[in-house]
């Protein structure tokens, strides 16, 4: 087993990370409902959940409140930044954990098996 320290810099790696990959994930979620949007709105939409992850998870936080939490942030976020009618943000935010979830479980698996390969 590998040793692990938390560092400021490993900290702040993984929020950026999650925060570019969630707002990848919440662009094709506003192209999926909206069609052709600018992708540099998603960028307000990334940060703020994976902040909202990455302290729940550091103060050790039950996971069904950190979730809520995010997904209120997010289908927030979704508003302020493409400002469509509440039933558009439901529908982007849906789509937004149905794609992250996906993506996740597929980048999850790839890193499993290229952790397995022989030699």
């Amino acid at each position: 087993m590998l040793l692990q320290t938390v560092t400021p810099v490993s900290v702040l790696g993984t929020t950026v990370l999650l925060a570019l990959f969630l707002s990848l994930t919440a662009h094709i979620a506003a192209r999926n409902v909206l069609g052709d949007v600018d992708p540099r709105r998603a960028l307000y939409v990334g940060p703020l959940p994976a902040v909202i992850s990455v302290v729940g998870n550091a103060f050790e936080l039950p996971g069904a409140l950190i979730l809520l939490a995010a997904l209120l942030v997010d289908g927030t976020m979704f508003w302020w930044s493409y400002e469509q009618p509440r039933r558009a943000v439901a529908v982007m935010t849906l789509i937004h954990v149905v794609v992250t979830t996906l993506l996740s479980g597929l980048l999850l698996v790839a890193s499993i098996l290229l952790a397995s390969m022989p030699g």
